[in-house]
């Protein structure tokens, strides 16, 4: 384990106590995996219920480093993009035709469960359980911003963030004007410390880009450490 100004991360062979709130990256490359990173994908586990966020290309398999798929309680989709839910389907056919397993339950926007539901050929009956995303609270938060772009911020989500998990696509320096899609690493630190975001951790890097130079720029600009999203890391909120 890793403990920075008491922000914790553990190793990928260390697995988090059952009391603590924690995410595992699964995956956190963006648009498309590369050789050695899937695309998003996140364990929270917690309180003994263990949740898949996203499950975008290649996540399927690194889950399978950590636990067994039948042992989720359920999956939640930010979006449609496919890099985001690419491994569904795949998913959704170990379950239902290999390990017997049905019912589990799925939440996602409205938008994208009628996305998937055209996907699978013979529905999605007998391996999920569809629900539409609503608003809800805890003890303890962990939000995730997904393909977002900086009008929309972590904040949006609720105050009291104890972890953010935000993507920051691009550097500010990159020049690109894609403000209504992605984040740059810069708001992405911003925003978070504008919204008073407790803990930073920045993924959705393409494998084109420099997670180092994403680290520094979302740095300096939350002013304080953040962390890089990094595939098997467990980090706590």
């Amino acid at each position: 384990m890793v403990s920075v100004d008491g922000r914790r991360t553990l190793d990928p062979d260390e697995v988090p106590d059952p009391a603590e709130l924690a995410v595992t990256v699964l995956g956190s490359g963006g648009t498309f995996a590369g050789p050695d990173n899937a695309c998003s994908g996140y364990l929270v586990r917690g309180g003994g219920t263990a949740v898949l966020l996203d499950c975008g290309p290649g996540v399927l398999s690194s889950l399978q480093s950590h636990m067994a798929p039948t042992e989720l309680d359920a999956i939640v989709v930010s979006h449609s993009h496919p890099d985001h839910w690419g491994d569904l389907p795949i998913l959704r056919n170990a379950l239902h035709y290999v390990l017997g397993h049905g019912g589990m339950d799925l939440y996602s926007t409205r938008e994208t469960l009628g996305l998937l539901e055209g996907v699978f050929h013979d529905g999605v009956g007998g391996a999920f359980r569809l629900h539409a995303i609503a608003d809800g609270a805890d003890r303890r938060s962990i939000a995730y911003s997904a393909d977002t772009g900086p009008a929309w911020s972590l904040g949006r989500l609720g105050d009291g963030i104890d972890l953010g998990i935000c993507e920051a696509t691009w550097l500010a320096s990159d020049g690109f004007d894609v403000d209504d899609l992605h984040m740059s690493a810069e708001q992405a630190g911003r925003l978070a410390r504008q919204d008073g975001v407790a803990r930073l951790v920045i993924t959705h890097v393409p494998p084109t880009g420099s997670v180092s130079l994403a680290v520094a720029e979302a740095s300096e600009a939350y002013g304080a450490p953040v962390d890089p999203a990094r595939i098997h890391h467990t980090y706590l909120a």
